[in-house]
């Protein structure tokens, strides 16, 4: 395991090494200047892996099996059931009578059969837990190649040591913290630490911190000189100095916070616990008073301690819910089940409850709330706008339609921003997201557009509607398309993926959405680059930030003879720039030629850009054919230093998004009903959080801004506890923020999910009340640090489980509403048959067990898998502190409890003492009367669950046997099971203590199952009434069985917090 991370030298030798030279780097660690080339001898490597330890990262301690076990047993009812167990043993070791022998040895057996059962259920569920840490300890490189003794050698990662000198390939995962001292067009993909895909280009100058921050509060995105351990060479090569190993990592630092993070138990799980206690007190208050009456009272026990104590111990079997949690575990895998089914895949079982009670949802943005596909979702010509259907299947024209309205104004929030305002806060800002390498490589320099309102709207306003090319409201025809966008699609490198999806596809995203609007629109690509081949390029490069390509004319270019087409294709503020001419409604030929009107165009830019669009400009001209030779490569000059100056034309603007998923937008609506906020975090600037905000209606009137990731820095706990109540858009976040914003909504007592991907989460998805990774793009630390995965990366899907979550709550408490009166009436049965002196007690231990085991399980089950009753996703969320056995379900238990204790009691009164079976034998008459009441017992049973399959809706209905065909057959199952125990011989007689009913004893069953559902049903039929009084019959706001208070949250960071900040600050 190496040195404890806290003895080891590491902790005290970490210097800010992206701050410092090569040279002061080597110097720092106490190695020879000659390092790169010679790197450690043999022997200083052998010192220095004694000194720092292996290149491991400490594992968490493993519970052992019998730790498992404990953990499983160490129950008060446990100890109830081992107690009868023993005192059964005993009696069954020293009885002579052979019925009592066999009867104490079935007891033994029964009861060790159901701890041995529930223990197992237990453990197997445990044994789908905590393998984050094996995780992250799988992700480490097994190999690497380093300069040991001036020579190039292999060896186990493991061996690596600070101060070594690992030489890094494509393809290579980096074996520990490097400072890079060589490199060669590197780049290294971090997803493993971030989640983003886009790789980072690596330098090897010493950086200068930012002004105002200290050299460690520098992300570690920015540090562009440093590669970090689990992570891979993306393309080119380098070198670099190890600087940590193991535990002080950037990924070891993750492995001690994912150790250390406490799991949250769940209600239900403190509840059940809480139960447990209480029952155990009322076991020993039923156990006392029994002995005392049997003992004491009773003429068939008066004096007898031994048979007082046995019948006392029978009074704690009925009593103890020994199928409780096996049907409670059964609830929770029958909803796993379902979930898995809706690509809802649930790791932790008693998570499920958790999802009922979550009050915020915070979820990533791209590919969660979005569809995590560039889309061209506008194209704007000098006198009309387009909007493009980007959810359509159909390769149709009508794909586009003209709308003059669409995105014709700047979002609102923009409206006084001047252009560079609107560009920083955009996806066109040059600075891309936090922390990454932009993928729009089409960013805007500077935007010079005005910030008067007025004076906005007149260069924003269109020419007044003269049906060119097509009237506003109608699809322009294919040719127009494929003329209009030809431009972005010959003038790309980019090939679309198949069937015009991501599968296959090559190339930048922004440029790929053209492609897929041109395909999608009907238009063949391969037929159409056949038909202009190119003839010369200039290729992209983010100096000048366009790309031009010469063609042969296609055929629906309306070129002259002698003349090549050239396009290009770029930054919209330089395109404009370079424009004399636009064409008219964007359709080609010099007919159609118009003198461009730069504002119009510069004001356009900053409209899409304020809705948080990527805008691309596309340009054509042509050109003589003697002025350019086939494969050429032209230099920008061929663009931008001509001596004419400006010289294309403007066809028209591409806007771009990555769209809201169509489902969202109705699960989000969905949520809101059910009161559940949403909130997005997302890496993105601000106008594009806001503008999908807007979409999925997430921002409006109440939460209608967004605040910024460096704007969550500077607050206090204080603030951003505020912070997180009054917004649901949280744009330019870190993981670290994740973190915070999980605090504090917890310290303002609410339940939160969390989503995340990248290995930096997993400390956030573990502070959650429910973390949620994805399972599509999301790395397996993310999916092994959260409580559910979501396998289609869907955010419906986290709506579908919050409903799912709130169906298992009602669920459980149905199941208590089904099992608790009848251990209950078994317990207070055996305690008032003794008060009305029954010769035995109406019920005996097996037929007791039976009932706890096989009738409250299989009828407990009816309503462990109910489906979600109408108007579930209608109501609030479940308070907090909201205990399961709130006011009516309590009252309703003991409803119940004293229906079936009367009518089983009642019952055996009526044959002990009615005078009908006064000419029987007193041991058949005994047997006659445990029979009816143990019938009573269980057909009052089925009456209890029919009627707790609704919580307000009656049961009498025909409904009462549909939507769940689980209810017939376990009524049919008890009722065979029942007839079967009663009518054969020796099983009824030697094991069950009882004999065969006659009619009558039907007839006081079929009477006992009336009477019990119908006085159940009158009272749901009264709380219904209550309830449209406006009654609070869900306990929502009476504190009464309810602790009610939020929970104390450490705002603090957890240690090591700091360094999760891996995406880049906004300097």
């Amino acid at each position: 395991m190496g040195t404890h991370p806290s003895e080891n030298p590491q902790a005290s030798e970490q210097a800010p090494w992206h701050t410092l030279s090569i040279e002061e780097s080597i110097a720092k660690m106490g190695l020879k200047s000659d390092l790169q080339k010679q790197g450690l001898s043999v022997d200083e490597a052998a010192s220095r892996q004694s000194k720092y330890g292996p290149n491991k990262m400490t594992e968490k301690e493993k519970v052992t099996i019998w730790q498992r076990i404990w953990h499983q047993i160490n129950n008060v009812l446990v100890y109830v059931l081992i107690t009868v167990a023993v005192v059964s043993l005993v009696q069954a070791v020293t009885t002579d009578n052979s019925n009592t022998r066999f009867t104490a040895w079935f007891q033994v057996a029964l009861i060790v059969s159901v701890i041995t059962l529930n223990t197992w259920i237990g453990i197997y569920q445990e044994g789908n837990a905590e393998k984050a840490a094996d995780a992250l300890k799988n992700m480490l490189s097994t190999d690497a190649r380093v300069i040991r003794g001036g020579k190039e050698i292999m060896i186990p990662a493991g061996d690596i040591v600070p101060g070594d000198i690992c030489l890094l390939g494509l393809g290579d995962k980096i074996p520990a913290d490097l400072r890079l001292c060589s490199v060669s067009n590197m780049a290294s993909g971090e997803a493993a630490l971030t989640g983003e895909s886009v790789p980072i280009d690596k330098v090897t100058e010493a950086l200068s911190p930012p002004d105002g921050l200290d050299p460690e509060q520098v992300p570690l995105g920015d540090r562009k000189n440093m590669a970090y351990s689990a992570t891979l060479v993306a393309q080119g090569s380098g070198m670099g100095i190890a600087i940590a190993t193991g535990d002080f990592t950037q990924i070891g630092t993750i492995n001690r916070l994912v150790n250390n993070t406490e799991t949250i138990k769940t209600d239900v799980l403190k509840q059940i616990d809480q139960v447990s206690k209480y029952l155990f007190i009322c076991i020993c208050t039923m156990c006392t008073a029994t002995f005392l009456t049997a003992f004491f009272y009773t003429d068939t026990y008066s004096g007898d301690a031994l048979g007082s104590v046995n019948i006392a111990l029978v009074t704690a079997v009925a009593m103890v819910p020994e199928g409780l949690e096996a049907i409670v575990t059964l609830t929770y895998s029958y909803a796993v089940k379902v979930m898995a089914s809706q690509n809802a895949i649930v790791r932790a079982l008693p998570a499920v409850e958790t999802l009922g009670s979550v009050t915020v949802i915070c979820s990533d943005k791209t590919g969660t709330l979005t569809q995590n596909i560039m889309s061209l979702t506008a194209f704007v010509t000098s006198n009309a706008r387009y909007k493009n259907n980007v959810d359509a299947t159909d390769r149709v024209p009508v794909n586009f339609v003209r709308d003059d309205t669409y995105l014709a104004s700047r979002a609102q929030h923009d409206m006084k921003k001047t252009g560079k305002d609107i560009v920083a806060d955009g996806p066109n800002n040059p600075a891309g997201r936090r922390g990454h390498n932009p993928s729009n490589h089409f960013t805007v320099d500077s935007l010079h557009a005005t910030d008067n309102p007025d004076e906005a709207t007149a260069n924003a306003a269109l020419p007044p509607d003269d049906g060119f090319p097509v009237k506003n409201g109608e699809s322009p025809s294919r040719e127009w398309i494929q003329s209009a966008l030809s431009c972005g699609v010959l003038c790309s490198k980019c090939v679309l993926g198949e069937g015009g999806g991501r599968a296959g596809e090559i190339g930048n995203p922004t440029e790929l959405s053209i492609l897929r609007a041109s395909y999608f629109a009907g238009i063949d690509i391969e037929e159409l680059k056949n038909d202009a081949p190119i003839v010369a390029e200039v290729p992209f490069s983010s100096d000048y930030k366009f790309m031009a390509t010469v063609h042969e004319p296609a055929k629906v270019d309306n070129c002259p003879d002698g003349k090549y087409v050239c396009y290009v294709k770029g930054a919209p503020d330089r395109m404009v720039k370079l424009c004399k001419y636009q064409a008219k409604g964007g359709v080609a030929g010099d007919e159609n030629l118009e003198d461009i009107n730069e504002n119009y165009w510069i004001e356009q830019i900053a409209i899409l850009s304020s809705h948080g669009l990527r805008v691309l400009g596309l340009c054509r001209t042509t050109i003589d054919k003697d002025s350019v030779k086939a494969g050429d490569q032209l230099g920008p000059e061929f663009v931008n230093g001509r001596p004419e100056g400006k010289w294309l034309t403007m066809v028209g603007l591409c806007a771009i998004m990555d769209p809201p998923r169509p489902e969202c937008v109705q699960a989000i609506k969905e949520a809101r009903g059910a009161g559940v906020r949403v909130a997005m975090i997302t890496g993105d600037h601000k106008d594009t959080a806001t503008a999908i905000g807007h979409m999925l209606g997430i921002v409006d009137e109440k939460y209608s801004e967004a605040v910024t990731g460096p704007e969550l820095d500077a607050m206090s706990d204080e603030e951003i506890r505020k912070c997180v109540m009054t917004h649901n858009v949280f744009a330019r976040a870190s993981p670290q923020n994740k973190i915070r914003i999980v605090k504090a909504l917890q310290a303002e007592g609410q339940v939160s999910s969390m989503t995340g991907d990248g290995v930096n989460d997993a400390p956030a998805l573990k502070a959650a009340n429910m973390g949620v990774a994805m399972g599509k793009e999301g790395t397996d630390v993310a999916r092994e640090a959260s409580e559910m995965i979501i396998a289609d990366d869907n955010f419906a899907t986290i709506v579908y489980a919050v409903k799912q979550g709130r169906v298992v709550w009602d669920n459980l408490r149905k199941v208590l509403l089904v099992n608790t009166p009848i251990n209950n009436s078994q317990g207070l049965s055996v305690l008032f048959g003794l008060l009305v002196k029954l010769p035995q007690t109406p019920i005996s231990a097996i037929q007791i067990l039976y009932s706890n085991f096989i009738c409250a399980v299989t009828l407990g089950f009816v309503c462990a898998i109910e489906p979600a009753e109408d108007g579930i996703m209608e109501l609030p969320p479940r308070r907090v502190g909201k205990r399961l056995i709130g006011r009516f379900l309590f009252l309703r238990i003991v409803l119940g409890t004293i229906l079936l204790t009367g009518c089983v009691v009642g019952s055996a009164v009526i044959v002990e003492y009615g005078g009908r079976y006064d000419d029987w034998a007193v041991e058949e008459r005994e047997k006659m009367m445990r029979g009816v009441a143990f019938n009573v017992l269980d057909f009052g049973a089925i009456s209890v669950m029919l009627s707790a399959r609704f919580a307000y809706n009656s049961s009498i209905h025909p409904r009462v046997f549909q939507g769940n065909p689980a209810a017939v057959f376990s009524i049919v199952i008890v009722a065979v099971l029942q007839v079967f125990l009663s009518y054969v011989p020796g099983l009824n007689s030697f094991v069950f203590s009882m004999r065969g009913m006659d009619g009558f004893g039907w007839g006081l069953t079929f009477a006992s199952m009336v009477i019990v559902f119908i006085v159940m049903e009158i009272e749901k039929a009264i709380r219904r009434h209550l309830k449209a009084q406006g009654a609070d019959t869900d306990d929502r706001e009476t504190p009464f069985f309810t602790d009610g208070k939020a929970p104390e949250v450490d705002m603090k960071m957890p240690k090591g917090a700091s360094k999760l900040n891996l995406q880049e600050l906004n300097h």
